[in-house]
């Protein structure tokens, strides 16, 4: 069996998610990449990142919103034996403006931003702690000030970044916990037709003046997975944009 690390990644298909892969695999890592609907691109990158070192990568499907997919994902990933890193990166992301929100918003945004990384997390405790590993969570800097039009969003998010700081606490001292609260890195998809006057009102609003990248997200994962006395932090990449009042 590999003795390389183990990383399990959410959302790991595509954009930052798969940069993310990309990063940790170059560093040595195996992966496990998690994918919801796209099985197409989470294959082509299983299968690219396997031509570059055989048996390296392989690919689960789960819907977060699902709590027995939840737990099947968790009991497949610790199937593997060994876990270092678990990365919630998956996200759902679109507006629910209040007065039109219902049950069905306010299930899939908590459930798949909040409440499936919290039960993986908890389900795989017992791998990360065999190994002194960690976990990285994805949070946002809309946990802070809320994104006008996005509250449902906006509220879990802010409640991964408190299950991120208790868990830090919980976990310890076996188990790292710590965030990444990414700025504008990539325009949401859901949002490709906003406006150049809209998308620039977001980087006047950021100190750098910028989008930042994919890689500056998975750089910081690199950073976190390997910085062995930090825990309980959230480390903001977004440009200053978190500072901007």
């Amino acid at each position: 069996m590999s003795q390389a690390p183990r990383a399990l990644i959410t959302g790991a298909a595509r954009r930052i998610g798969a940069c993310i892969a990309r990063q940790l695999h170059a560093q040595g890592h195996d992966l496990i990449l998690h994918y919801r609907h796209s099985a197409t691109d989470a294959e082509q990158l299983r299968d690219a990142l396997n031509a570059e070192r055989a048996g390296s990568c392989r690919c689960l499907q789960a819907d977060l919103t699902d709590m027995d997919a939840v737990a099947g994902l968790a009991t497949a990933a610790a199937e593997d034996g060994r876990l270092d890193l678990l990365i919630n990166n998956a996200s759902s992301f679109y507006p629910t403006p209040v007065g039109d929100i219902d049950q069905a918003h306010w299930d899939d945004l908590v459930n798949s931003n909040l409440r499936a990384p919290f039960f993986l997390a908890q389900a795989l405790y017992p791998q990360l702690k065999a190994t002194g590993g960690n976990i990285i969570n994805l949070v946002d800097v809309h946990a802070e000030r809320g994104l006008v039009g996005y509250p449902v969003y906006s509220i879990a998010k802010a409640g991964l970044k408190m299950m991120t700081l208790t868990l830090a606490r919980e976990l310890a001292p076996e188990v790292r916990v710590n965030g990444i609260a990414p700025g504008p890195i990539l325009w949401p998809e859901a949002e490709a037709a906003l406006s150049d006057t809209a998308r620039q009102a977001v980087l006047d609003k950021t100190l750098l003046a910028r989008t930042g990248r994919p890689e500056d997200i998975a750089e910081a994962v690199l950073y976190l997975s390997r910085a062995g006395y930090v825990t309980g932090q959230i480390l903001a990449v977004d440009g200053g944009r978190s500072l901007y009042s």
